[in-house]
């Protein structure tokens, strides 16, 4: 089972690849109300594309549970954006992991317009 602690360490490095070899090739993630990236390429795609819109992030866990392959997180982001200002949100990421270990299905809720805000 992949901890919170271990899945945001990888993120937070903003390597669009670290969660390479967690999630499984045909894995699929959405983020938000985005529409699903399916399969670990498309993934990284999409992770490299939100990333390269701020400077950095860290996450700060609140809480976190897991019930048989699924785990839920939730979590206080701080993004710090493109003019170095930083900006702190609610999130709550889930995931669920198949039997080989490997993420199948992973989701992220958050509100990214303070993000983007003036």
């Amino acid at each position: 089972m992949h901890t919170a602690r271990s899945i945001f360490q990888k993120v937070d490095t903003m390597d669009p690849h670290a969660l390479d070899e967690v999630i499984a090739e045909d894995a699929r993630m959405i983020f938000g109300n985005a529409e699903p990236l399916v399969g670990r390429e498309a993934i990284a795609a999409g992770a490299g594309a939100f990333l390269s819109t701020f400077k950095g992030l860290r996450h700060r866990i609140l809480n976190e549970w897991s019930v048989g392959a699924d785990t839920i997180a939730e979590t206080e982001v701080t993004y710090t954006r493109l003019d170095d200002k930083e900006v702190s949100l609610p999130a709550v990421s889930i995931w669920r992991v198949r039997d080989d270990g490997l993420i199948a299905d992973y989701r992220v809720f958050f509100d990214v317009a303070p993000i983007y805000a003036p």
